[in-house]
């Protein structure tokens, strides 16, 4: 059967992670792995009301095909949302709706890539993307990520005699490292990019997520008629109506509906419609509050157990939102090879590997510390500590 495949299925990657939740099944297995938003946070309740009320006003028409931009009302709240929390003129016209943010990175493949086309991609960067991106076989251009945002010698260097299509970035609490571009980041990105003919991708399912420091300005502000913006309702909603949306140029908009219509003709009015209702009820920033007091205290809570519990020579991202932070082993170490010794400590989290298009045996790893509580995370950064010490002694 292996001849039936197409050759473009060969090169994706399966997502390392689907794989460690299987171990982390185990009730016994403290996970720092799944990037999933906390369970106790999504508002079911009020979620079942906006449904009852939409059956209400709608009926049989919550049921019927709906238009491939989206529903006109929720895409003029996300519209009204950037006015209100960024101050970007931004309209409803510019809004695609889709089926999770990750449906528009495949829609940016279909309607840019063709084999062999550049795409800047951030190192380590975001699983999700490196597998919707593979699917159309593009050239990667790895630029290394800091603590300040893309290292800019390195995104000279890969700038040099190419031509990228398209730069993807997630600039506010990177999943995988938790880190933020810095103001004076974004700007030197922007500048090196404009003018050029490739569009610059600022995924952003965290940014409003920020329980420390203060916001920065979107690349939409410096960069405009080369951005998409990529949102989610997943993180600060609820993940599983996989809804989202994209905000593009309208010459890109216009390919990217095609694109939309060729491929599930549009997101679920039913979902689309709830979600509306849910947003016109509850104040939107309470409901964030809550997620975000629990998300900093959990955050601080893994950041004091790293200091108790891990070796000196380990280091750590220090995010100021979102949900995960990275750290570095020496770089003579694996963290493939440390995952084996967790495991046996009952303790799981991600290593680097899947994170980077061009590299294994990395000494990297992502913990997330959104679903689990500050007693079980020390107790689960304790144990990761001890497998990071016998992987030295050795």
């Amino acid at each position: 059967m292996d001849s039936l495949f197409a050759d473009r299925i060969n090169d994706v990657p399966r997502s390392f992670i689907r794989e460690i939740l299987k171990v982390a099944l185990d009730p016994s297995v403290i996970s720092f792995a799944g990037g999933l938003p906390n369970r106790e946070f999504f508002p079911a309740e009020e979620l079942q009301q906006a449904t009852e009320q939409v059956f209400a006003l709608q009926g049989r028409d919550l049921f019927q095909y709906s238009s491939s931009e989206g529903f006109l009302p929720l895409r003029e709240w996300i519209a009204k949302r950037y006015r209100d929390t960024q101050g970007l003129d931004i309209s409803a016209d510019s809004i695609l709706i889709t089926s999770g943010s990750q449906q528009g990175l495949d829609l940016l493949g279909k309607v840019l890539l063709n084999e062999g086309d550049g795409l800047l991609m951030e190192a380590p960067g975001y699983l999700g993307a490196i597998q919707a991106f593979s699917i159309y076989r593009p050239e990667f251009l790895n630029v290394a990520v800091n603590e300040q945002g893309m290292v800019l010698e390195e995104l000279d260097r890969q700038l040099q005699g190419t031509s990228p299509k398209l730069a993807y970035t997630v600039p506010n609490f990177q999943n995988p490292s938790g880190i933020s571009y810095s103001d004076a980041n974004r700007q030197a990105v922007a500048e090196r990019l404009k003018g050029k003919n490739c569009i610059l991708i600022e995924d952003n399912p965290y940014g409003d997520l920020r329980f420390s420091g203060d916001p920065v300005a979107s690349f939409y502000n410096r960069l405009p008629e080369q951005t998409v913006l990529l949102g989610s309702f997943s993180k600060c909603v609820i993940p599983g109506f996989r809804l989202g949306w994209m905000v593009a140029p309208e010459p890109l908009m216009q390919k990217l509906l095609v694109a939309k219509q060729a491929t599930d003709l549009h997101t679920s009015h039913f979902t689309q419609c709830i979600v509306h209702q849910y947003l016109m009820n509850h104040d939107i920033d309470a409901h964030l509050k809550t997620i975000i007091d629990a998300y900093g205290s959990q955050c601080r809570a893994m950041m004091a157990a790293m200091d108790r519990h891990f070796p000196d020579t380990v280091h750590y991202t220090r995010p100021d939102g979102g949900m995960f932070l990275w750290a570095s082993l020496p770089e003579s170490l694996s963290a493939m090879a440390l995952f084996e010794l967790a495991v046996k400590q009952q303790v799981v989290f991600v290593p680097g590997d899947p994170f980077y298009t061009d590299r294994s045996n990395s000494s990297t790893l992502r913990l997330s510390f959104s679903c689990v509580d500050a007693e079980t995370i020390d107790v689960g950064i304790e144990r990761l500590g001890r497998a990071m010490g016998e992987m030295l002694a050795k």
